[in-house]
This record gives structure tokens, sequence and C-alpha cells, in this order.
């Protein structure tokens, strides 16, 4: 029996090493590579050329969504599962249409993990269902890219002038992103517009 090529992206070593051990329980799953940042995990699979990767969302380097993304264009052949601790609806939206083949939750019992495994490789989609229909009911995220990245730069606080800055933007256009986003949200302030969107998976 040809064994189903696993590559483990996690920044907390503590699940990957639990994740990789009840995976490596299934006769018919090898876990081939892990990494702890989402700008490794390309590297990895070109190396260690695995059928199905699982990634968490919230990486340093880059988020799972970027990975899925970037695996997808450097080796299409290669299925991805987003296994997060973060079951935001946003997340799982974004992650589908950067070309994740499924999204489950991290408390998902070991037994199902290894059957979404299967299932993804066998080239079916699987999604947590209880997500899937939140996921319907908050629809898309009512924020343009230009005020999604506003917002994200609003998240480490600052001045008006350093957001201006590491979006370029003037401070005009950035005051003007920040009041839409206010109002998209329902929100009164940024910091509130900024927890809102985290909420919801949009940033």
């Amino acid at each position: 029996m040809t064994s189903i090529r696993v590559l483990l992206a996690d920044d907390q070593a503590l699940v990957r090493g639990a994740l990789a051990a009840l995976l490596s329980l299934e006769p018919d799953l090898e876990v081939v590579a892990e990494v702890g940042r989402g700008d490794e995990v390309v590297e990895a699979a070109l190396r260690s050329v695995p059928d199905v990767a699982l990634l968490d969302v919230e990486m340093p380097g880059a988020d799972g969504i970027e990975a899925t993304a970037a695996l997808a264009s450097a080796v299409p052949d290669c299925r991805v599962l987003v296994v997060t601790t973060f079951g935001r609806p946003g997340y799982l939206r974004r992650a589908m249409e950067a070309g994740a083949s499924g999204f489950v939750v991290k408390d998902t019992p070991a037994r199902q993990l290894a059957e979404a495994v299967r299932r993804v490789h066998a080239g079916l989609r699987v999604v947590d269902p209880s997500l899937a229909a939140e996921t319907l009911v908050a629809g898309r995220s009512p924020l343009t890219a230009r005020e999604t990245d506003v917002l994200r730069a609003a998240r480490d606080g600052g001045t008006v002038a350093d957001l201006a800055a590491s979006v370029h933007l003037s401070e005009g256009t950035v005051r003007n992103h920040l009041s839409a986003a206010i109002g998209k949200t329902g929100s009164r302030t940024r910091a509130e517009a900024v927890r809102i969107a985290e909420q919801n998976g949009w940033l």
C-alpha cells in the first residue's frame, strides 16, 4: 500500500509534534516534512513532494492562506487541508478561494483528521460543517482590498501618518479607508473595527 505523504506547517512545535505523532499511527499516512513558518512551506514541499499539506492559518513569515496560494502555484499536485484553532468564517472562504481542498478545526478527533487527509487526497472537499453554515450566514467580507490593508496596518496601533507610510497612501486616503471600514463593520473606533474584522476572519 502506498502511503499518503503529508507535510505539516504549524508555528507551535507542541501542536506540530502531536499532529505528526497522531498521523504517524495511521498505516497509510507518512509525515514527510514539518515546518514552523508559512514562508517555509513551498520550499519544504518542493523538497519532500507531499500529497497533502496540513497548514495552520496564523503563522509567522506568511499565514496559512498565503501559503496555500503559493503552494497551489508552485506544487499544484499537493492538496491543502487547513487545520486551525481559529474557525472564523472569513478564513474558510479565503482559504477555499486560495485553493485549499479542506478546512477543519484543531479539536477535530484524530480519527476524523486522518479521514479528512484521505478524503482531500482522494480529490474531495472537506469542510467543518458548523463553520460552513456560519460562513454562508456571514457572507463575504464587506471590506475592499485597500480597506483590508489599512485595517491590517492599524492592528499595531500607530498614528494615521504611520499607517499611511506603511501602506504607501496619503494620510487623507488612509482616513477615508478607516472611516469606510468603521462604517462597514458597524464599529465606533478603528480599534473596534480591527477587532470585528479579525473575529470574522476578514484580515
